[in-house]
């Protein structure tokens, strides 16, 4: 084998391993402040520690991960504030994206846009039929992204794209929340009249009510996520 062909193998090894342990740093499958073991990783992955370490130093490059000098590797934490300047951010890229999009878009595109949530909507279960809510914020996050997508701003889409990893798994329990079922569907079809209509200053107001997430709210997301956490560790 050439040291290309190696070279090549090696980084399809870090790729793949990167891409399950960032699936369960998304999930929290590593408990909030728990040091990751580094050895016992590789050997569940059945690899060597080097793609693992690798993989490792990125998702803290990703804000998955902490490193502590001379310690390792600990999972992120959970609190209300970080949970709610999470939002705080999504609020604002959301935003950016929303005024890129209505003065960048073509009617095609925004066409296609209205598409990926109508289409979704004709799919999923009346709201108040849903118990799992996993599909319901994969529709909204794929529908959000595509208003990113169009916006034009591809730093903008990618950063975008970083934070929806980041704030995946309290996406659906904020989805999952009474306040919020209930009017997200709602707020989708006000911001696509705004889009279509290419109206900023309606749209700008409407995308911050519909991301933002109050600091009471916050705590409910991050009590409910840590319960759903220390739960799953124990069946």
């Amino acid at each position: 084998m050439s040291v290309s062909q190696k070279t090549a193998r090696s980084a399809d090894s870090v790729e793949k391993v990167y891409e399950v342990v960032k699936a369960l740093a998304i999930d929290y499958h590593f408990k909030p402040g728990e040091r990751v073991n580094e050895v016992e990783l590789a050997s569940r992955l059945g690899v060597s520690r080097t793609p693992v370490r690798e993989a490792l130093n990125r998702l803290a490059q990703d804000g998955f991960m902490n490193f502590v000098p001379n310690r390792g590797f600990y999972s992120r934490d959970i609190t209300p504030d970080g949970v709610r300047e999470l939002y705080e951010l999504r609020a604002v890229i959301e935003q950016a994206a929303f005024r890129f999009a209505c003065q960048r878009a073509s009617d095609s595109d925004i066409a296609q846009t209205v598409a990926i949530w109508e289409q979704s909507c004709r799919e999923l279960p009346d709201p108040d039929t849903i118990t799992d809510w996993t599909k319901v914020a994969e529709a909204d996050e794929a529908f959000h992204m595509s208003i990113a997508r169009i916006a034009k701003n591809s730093r903008l889409y990618e950063t975008l794209d970083g934070l929806n990893s980041l704030i995946r798994f309290f996406r659906r329990i904020d989805l999952e929340t009474p306040s919020r079922r209930n009017n997200a569907y709602d707020e989708h079809v006000e911001i696509i009249a705004a889009l279509r209509q290419r109206d900023v200053e309606t749209g700008i107001p409407l995308i911050e009510t519909h991301v933002s997430l109050s600091a009471e709210h916050a705590v409910e997301v991050t009590k409910e996520g840590l319960a759903r956490i220390y739960f799953r560790k124990l069946i």
